[in-house]
């Protein structure tokens, strides 16, 4: 079995990320009014090359915002501009 197409990345935009982590946390009652941002960053060991930057999110959802975010990280993979 291909285990490395079990741990594959979606590619999308910077603009779909975005999309996704609003909509992500926007289902959660406690990180409903968490003002975010999507940063491109150089990829890392874990592979990554985006991260979030939480600004303003009240202390009672710093957690459940956390877990969302790393979720949708290990999903999707920031695509390059063509």
């Amino acid at each position: 079995m291909d285990y490395e197409f079990l741990n594959a990345k979606t590619s999308a935009s910077l603009d779909e990320i975005r999309v996704r982590v609003a909509h992500a946390l926007a289902r959660h009652p406690l990180c409903r009014n968490v003002r975010f941002d999507i940063v491109s960053v150089p990829r890392t060991r874990r592979g990554g090359n985006w991260t979030v930057t939480l600004q303003a999110i009240e202390p009672r959802a710093v957690w459940e915002a956390s877990e969302i975010v790393a979720d949708i990280q290990d999903a999707y993979d920031l695509a390059l501009a063509a």
